[in-house]
C-alpha cells in the first residue's frame, strides 16, 4: 500500500462515510508531478476519490467471486480526470463547447457576476433580465451599472443562473454556507428496513448485471452514470427530447450507457419510467431539486415501487437550507464559495483550470451507490445518498487548509499532445472520438467500457436482455 499525498484525503473520506472496514491496503497510487495550473492540491483529491471507487468496486467483486483484486491509480492520470471534457476531441478537433456569452462580469462597485448561458434559454434569460441584445459590449455595459447581488438576486428569483463572485470569507457568512459546513461530504443513510438483498455471484467485471438509471444532465450527474457503468453496470440514461443538451458533455459522459427519451409529462413517458425503475438497483436524480418528486418520481414514490431501490440525489447547493432548489453548475459553485476569486490580481476572478465539483462529486455519487450495494448485501435495507456541489467545494476548502497549496505548478494546463499516452480513439455515431481513458486499474487490467457513446434517445426505454 502507498498512498502517498491522497492518504489524508483518503481516510477523511472513508472515515466520513463511516467504511471503517474499507481495504485499504489494496489500493496504490502512484505520485506523479503537478500537471494542472493551480495551486490547489486537485491531484490528491482527485486520487483520493478515485481510489474510493476502486475499493469498493473490488470489494464488490471480491463479495460476489472471492477475488480480491488490487487496485493501482497515477496520479497524474487522476488529476487529468478533472478536465476529462478538455482533452475530448471528434474527429481530430476539440469538441468542448462553451458560449461566448457565458463568463465573468465587473459590475457597479468594483464586485463582479458570473453569468452562465450555456443553454440557450439561460442565455436568453439573462439577456431579458439585462435588457440587451447578445451583444458583448452592451451586456458588459449593462451589468457595470448593476450591483453584483441585485443580478444574482433577480437571476435566482426568475429560474437563471449567476452568481455573485464572493471571497472565501464572505462565502461563509452566507446562512446556506452554515447548512453546508454542518452536512457530511456524502450523506448515506438507510431511510427503511428491508431484508438483505445479496449481491449475485459471478459476473465478468464488478458490477456486472446491476442496473442503474441515470437520470441526469451536463457533468456530475451523467459521470456518476459513466463511472458505474465502467466497472460493468448496465446503466440507462433518460433525457427529455424537449430539453436541450450540450453535445460534447453527452459524448463525454455518454460511455458505456444506454441512452432514451420518456417525457413525464405523458402517460407513456411516466409508465416508461415507473418499468425501468421497478428492475433497476439504483436510482440516479440529479434535476433541479423537488423537479422528479413534483411528478411522483421523488424517493419514496420510487421506494414503494422498488423495496430495494439505491436512491442518489445530486444537487448544487444542497436539499436543505434557504438555497435549495436553487439551480447550479460547477463554474457558479466556484464564483460563490470562493474559488474563483482569488484569480484577481489585476485581472478579475478565474475558475480552476478544470471542473472538479463536476468530476469530484460525479465520482463520489459512483462510490456511494457502491457502498450501498455493498450495505444492501451486508444489512439489508433501502439506502439513499445525497451530495451536492457545494459540499464538494466545501472538502475541497478544507482538504486545501490541510494539505497546503502545491508549492510548484505549470503555468498552463498540458495540450492534448502533451497526453496523448492516456487518449484513446473510438469510432462512434458522432464520429472518430478521441477521449482520456479511464484511469482505475485492476490486478494491472484497465477499467473500460462496453459501449460507445450514443445520442440521446439512441436507445428504446426498456432494460436491454442480459
Amino acid at each position: 500500500m502507498n498512498l502517498g499525498a491522497a492518504e489524508r484525503p483518503l481516510r477523511d473520506l472513508l472515515g466520513a462515510i463511516g467504511w471503517d472496514d474499507a481495504p485499504v491496503e489494496r489500493l496504490t497510487i502512484e505520485e506523479r508531478p503537478k500537471v494542472l495550473a493551480t495551486p490547489w492540491p486537485v491531484a490528491p483529491l482527485a486520487a483520493a476519490v478515485l481510489g474510493a471507487v476502486g475499493l469498493a468496486a473490488s470489494r464488490i467483486r471480491e463479495l460476489r467471486t472471492g477475488e480480491r483484486p488490487r487496485i493501482s491509480l497515477d496520479m497524474r492520470e487522476a488529476e487529468l480526470a478533472m478536465a476529462s471534457s478538455s482533452y475530448l476531441l471528434v474527429d481530430g478537433k476539440p469538441a468542448k463547447f462553451r458560449d461566448p456569452f457565458t463568463g465573468f462580469y465587473e459590475a457597479a462597485g468594483g464586485e463582479w457576476v458570473y453569468l452562465h448561458g450555456n443553454f440557450p434559454h439561460l442565455r436568453d434569460g439573462l439577456l431579458a433580465l439585462l435588457s440587451v441584445a447578445n451583444d458583448a459590449d452592451a451586456v458588459k455595459a449593462a451589468v457595470a451599472e448593476r450591483r453584483a447581488e441585485d443580478i444574482e438576486a433577480e437571476a435566482i428569483r426568475r429560474g437563471l443562473c449567476a452568481a455573485r463572485v464572493r471571497e472565501r470569507s464572505a462565502w461563509l457568512r452566507e446562512p446556506q454556507a452554515a447548512v453546508i459546513a454542518a452536512q457530511p461530504l456524502v450523506h448515506l443513510e438507510r431511510s427503511e428496513a428491508a431484508a438483505a438483498m445479496p449481491l449475485l455471484p459471478g459476473g465478468e467485471r464488478p458490477l456486472s448485471g446491476l442496473r442503474m438509471l441515470d437520470l441526469s444532465r451536463v457533468i456530475a450527474g451523467p459521470m456518476a452514470g459513466r463511472t458505474m457503468a465502467e466497472h460493468g453496470a448496465t446503466v440507462m440514461r433518460i433525457a427529455s427530447p424537449r430539453l436541450p443538451s450540450i453535445p460534447s458533455l453527452v459524448i463525454d459522459t455518454g460511455f458505456g450507457k444506454h441512452a432514451a427519451f420518456a417525457e413525464l409529462d405523458t402517460a407513456e413517458g411516466r409508465a416508461s419510467l415507473r418499468a425501468l425503475a421497478a428492475d433497476a438497483d439504483i436510482v440516479l436524480d440529479a434535476y433541479r431539486p423537488a423537479s422528479l418528486r413534483g411528478r411522483g418520481f421523488g424517493p419514496d414514490d420510487l421506494g414503494r415501487l422498488n423495496p430495494h431501490l439505491i436512491h442518489l440525489s445530486l444537487s448544487a447547493f444542497s436539499l436543505q437550507g434557504p438555497w435549495q432548489g436553487r439551480r447550479g453548475y460547477d463554474s457558479l459553485v466556484q464564483a460563490t464559495t470562493g474559488m474563483a476569486a482569488e484569480g484577481r490580481e489585476g485581472r478579475g476572478p478565474a475558475l480552476l483550470p478544470c471542473q472538479p465539483l463536476d468530476y469530484l462529486t460525479g465520482y463520489l455519487a459512483a462510490f456511494a451507490a457502491m457502498l450501498a450495494l455493498i450495505r444492501r448485501h451486508e444489512q439489508g435495507g433501502r439506502w439513499q445518498a445525497t451530495l451536492s456541489l457545494a459540499a464538494t467545494a466545501h472538502w475541497m476548502w478544507r482538504m486545501r487548509d490541510a494539505l497546503g497549496d502545491d508549492a510548484t505548478y505549470p503555468s498552463a494546463n498540458p495540450d492534448v499532445a502533451a497526453v496523448a499516452d492516456l487518449l484513446d480513439t473510438h469510432d462512434t455515431t458522432f464520429g472518430r472520438v478521441t477521449a482520456l481513458r479511464p484511469a482505475l486499474r485492476f490486478d494491472g487490467a484497465r477499467a473500460g467500457w462496453s459501449r460507445m457513446p450514443v445520442p440521446l434517445g439512441s436507445d428504446p426505454a426498456y432494460w436491454p436482455r442480459s
